[in-house]
């Protein structure tokens, strides 16, 4: 099927639409500018609080053996974050494109590093974190009607696998609505996380800082366990580039995407910290260590009249962070499709709803195949592995084109020691625990990504003939079926 049969499929679609809706103005088939500062602040925060403060504090307690070295890692975590999305914030005010790292890798090194980005990305990272964050969801939700025991897995997946379709509905029906919901969850996640702070602190004015004194009383922290530690508490911090994954859609992105960053990151930061301090205000290390729901035994102890509120805000919380996360993962999955990387029918966009409907399904449709075999530890730990190895990639991406790229206008530009540093702790990250622990994860995950390279060269370099037949006549069914159009070029 050649480029005409899609042609006259978009002009028949354009038919169509146009008879039932001849009285709308016109729009170019783009994606819209629709998310203001306000919406970009709600996508980071509501993205970056979900589930990993009500489940990371365990990991990372653990992992940094005592409260002392686990109250400075969430700290540290919130700097590093930060430090790092200013790094991203100059490159998506340099490249203007939505797909954060995947524009940014195809700019410094070239279609190859962008391509394996994408095929991890899509693949296996983004739909595996919309699993995880919906199977925190689910536990959640369903942790109430067990008081007992802990809830059947039939349970929580089907929970999670009904959460990740009315996700993947709303982001496919309007980016409005889909910003909408955002607000509103981060509005209901920022009220729950007060409630647990103000708690706190009146704990601590009442005296209760047992659990606080000899806060660096543990045993010796191994060079793996400190990066594992991190792995967790930054897992709870992910959502940080999310941002640039939207940047076509952002409205005055050299001012907006900066400014996002500069409020959502460090108010998350002073959250966490926070938070974690009232947590060890009512319980002992080990005591959080064996709570299932930290955030909801924290409310059984403090709330008990009204401790419901807390696993209800918290089912807010991840479900806020899981509408996040698919809105700016069919993002990458749009600009993949669009730079040839992954099947074109992933660049088309709702020719009614102006989203980018095929790769919002796409993305939910792997999450489903994630959530039935998922263990949420073991998938934390691969998705930290393989991002921090991009998140490396990208940040040394910037030192080269500082060189490389001096024509590029740069409205924000950070000292170049700032994405230096950061480079090494994702070289820390990614190296740490396979030194300290070698594990066969680390092993499949590399295979994983450059067994990418195995499709690379012949479907998308060579782009070969018997391909394009097949996907052909399976693009225009789809484009027919979905009513999605190749989006149109505007200057």
């Amino acid at each position: 099927m050649d480029q005409d049969g899609f042609n006259e499929a978009k002009k028949t679609l354009k038919g169509v639409v146009s008879q039932t809706e001849d009285e709308k103005p016109a729009k170019a088939t783009v994606l819209q500018k629709e998310i203001g500062l306000v919406s970009g602040i709600c996508l980071i925060v509501g993205t970056m609080i979900g589930s990993g403060i009500f489940i990371s504090p365990k990991s990372v307690l653990l992992y940094s053996g005592a409260v002392g070295p686990c109250l400075l890692i969430w700290a540290a975590g919130g700097v590093l974050s930060t430090l790092g999305a200013l790094c991203y914030a100059e490159l998506g005010t340099m490249i203007t494109k939505s797909g954060g790292a995947h524009s940014y890798l195809m700019e410094a090194y070239g279609p190859v590093p962008a391509y394996i980005f994408s095929w991890t990305v899509v693949v296996v990272l983004s739909p595996s974190s919309l699993a995880i964050i919906t199977l925190s969801f689910a536990k959640y939700a369903s942790t109430p009607f067990y008081p007992d025991c802990t809830p059947p897995v039939v349970v929580t997946k089907c929970l999670a696998a009904a959460a990740i379709l009315v996700i993947v509905s709303i982001n496919c029906l309007s980016v409005r609505l889909a910003s909408y919901v955002q607000n509103f969850f981060t509005a209901a996640k920022l009220l729950i996380i007060f409630v647990i702070v103000a708690a706190g602190v009146v704990l601590l004015a009442q005296g209760h800082t047992k659990n606080l004194a000899n806060a660096f009383d543990g045993p010796p922290l191994s060079f793996g366990a400190i990066g594992l530690a991190f792995y967790n508490g930054l897992w709870a911090y992910d959502g940080w580039t999310q941002l640039n994954f939207i940047t076509e859609e952002l409205k005055s992105p050299h001012r907006n995407l900066p400014l996002a960053i500069l409020i959502g990151i460090p108010l998350v930061g002073v959250c966490y910290v926070l938070v974690n301090v009232a947590y060890f205000t009512v319980m002992t290390p080990n005591e959080l260590l064996l709570s299932e729901a930290v955030a909801v035994t924290f409310g059984d102890r403090v709330l008990h009249p009204v401790s419901w509120i807390v696993p209800l805000f918290v089912v807010f919380s991840t479900f806020g962070a899981a509408n996040g996360t698919c809105f700016g993962a069919g993002r990458l999955a749009y600009v993949s499709g669009r730079e040839g990387h992954m099947v074109k029918v992933l660049s088309y966009i709702s020719l009614r709803r102006f989203t980018p409907a095929p790769a919002v399904m796409f993305n939910g449709l792997l999450a489903l195949c994630y959530v039935m075999p998922a263990d949420i530890n073991t998938l934390i730990n691969y998705f930290s592995f393989a991002q921090w190895a991009f998140h490396g990639m990208t940040l040394l991406g910037l030192i080269v084109m500082r060189f490389t790229k001096k024509e590029l206008h740069r409205p924000l530009k950070v000292p170049i020691v700032v994405p230096a540093l950061m480079v090494l702790v994702s070289c820390y990250l990614v190296l740490a625990p396979i030194i300290d622990k070698p594990e066969l994860e680390y092993l499949y995950c590399v295979l994983f990504i450059f067994g990418g390279l195995l499709l690379y060269y012949p479907f998308v370099h060579l782009k070969v003939e018997w391909a394009q037949k097949i996907m052909g006549p399976i693009t225009m069914h789809l484009q027919l079926l979905l009513e999605v159009v190749p989006a149109e070029k505007t200057e």
